[in-house]
């Protein structure tokens, strides 16, 4: 790449930095994190310790997002800096530094972009996901704990935590089920485009004359709910059971009845969780899940929609699926709510869901 031709692209991610600034509303985030940190600054600020760590958080939240995009301003700077030092020198090295700091550049403003369409509600709160194996016994099971591990990457990846609340092994390998939290700025808004069911396309390993399989999986997105919002849960709608914890675990787990399942009576719906150390800590859990849970089948009912409370997948099964991953006869991962592909599988197993996510939100955005 010619040297002269570094400027149109600087060019370009100096105009996009100032639509963003006006987009962002950068000098009001600025003014609300001075009010905010002022309160925070009153004697009495800590009276309420919930409300003043969700001060906190917003205030965190708010920095983070100014933070980002004054670096990158900086960044855009220095490039024009960069880049007439070069025209001047001719430098071999100097251009090679130029084309590293713009395409970082460049990545770290397409996620700004990306974090700009998230506009739901709930969209900066962690994220529930739940995975159920379906048709296809041990191949679909192996298929779910590939995607237990593809979203542990994942959440790697962006930095975010992952909390372990329910594991049920599979019969021969894989996963039965599994339920997880993960933590972090905008989980859910970027998890949220993986609810549905993902079809394996695939040489099965359990297959000893090496047949082609098609395997299923579903995953369900919900975000965590927190005090703040309202859902009234009756005790004596409740029914609590305990039970051995099952599958790979500390010195805790297998041998007392740690393990919570709690089924609320009047929608049926069940959570359960074995992976805290104790009985309380699993059924607090559960009450979390079930929160969560409440607060999805509330938002469906209210949205007239028709699907289970699993999720927008109808059955785990065939014509069903939001995404395809086929390991042969070719490789290709490919979404069939927005038609974004790659050939690049591995990658995508290794967590790199963005191609999909940014697809999913835009298409969010179009439709709204």
């Amino acid at each position: 790449m010619l040297l002269e031709e570094y400027r149109p692209e600087i060019n370009t991610l100096k105009q996009k930095l100032t639509e963003m600034r006006r987009s962002l509303d950068v000098v009001r985030k600025e003014e609300r994190i001075a009010e905010l940190e002022h309160k925070m600054g009153e004697p009495a600020f800590w009276d309420n310790p919930d409300e003043a760590q969700k001060t906190a958080q917003i205030v965190n939240q708010l920095k983070d997002e100014v933070d980002n995009f004054h670096s990158l301003e900086v960044k855009a700077d220095d490039l024009e800096v960069l880049w007439e030092l070069a025209m001047e020198e001719k430098d071999a090295a100097l251009t090679e530094e130029l084309e590293v700091v713009l395409r970082k550049a460049q990545a770290e403003l397409e996620r700004l972009e990306l974090g700009m369409l998230l506009a739901g509600e709930y969209d900066a709160n962690n994220a529930i996901l739940t995975l159920h194996a379906g048709a296809g016994g041990t191949e679909a099971q192996d298929w779910t704990s590939m995607l237990l591990r593809m979203f542990g990457r994942f959440a790697e990846r962006e930095g975010y935590s992952v909390d372990l609340l329910d594991y049920q092994p599979g019969d021969e390998a894989g996963v039965k089920s599994a339920t997880l939290i993960i933590s972090g700025h905008n989980a859910y808004g970027y998890l949220k485009s993986e609810k549905g069911v993902h079809r394996l396309v695939r040489i099965s390993p359990f297959d000893s004359n090496a047949r082609r399989h098609t395997s299923f999986a579903a995953v369900d997105v919900m975000p965590e709910i927190d005090d703040t919002v309202e859902i009234d849960i009756n005790p004596s709608d409740l029914r609590v059971d305990t039970y051995r914890a099952s599958g790979a675990g500390g010195q805790h787990i297998n041998k007392t009845d740690s393990a919570v399942r709690i089924t609320h009576l009047p929608t049926g719906i069940i959570v359960q969780c074995q992976n805290q150390r104790s009985q309380i800590q699993n059924r607090e859990r559960c009450m979390q899940l079930l929160r969560a849970k409440l607060f999805e089948y509330e938002k469906q009912k209210q949205e007239a929609m028709k699907s289970d409370l699993a999720g927008e997948y109808q059955a785990i099964e065939w014509g069903s699926q939001i995404r395809s991953y086929v390991f042969h006869p070719y490789n290709m991962v490919k979404d069939h709510r927005t038609g974004a592909e790659t050939g690049n599988v591995q990658a995508v197993m290794d967590g790199d869901l963005d191609l999909f996510i940014e697809a999913y939100l835009r298409s969010l955005q179009k439709i709204q």
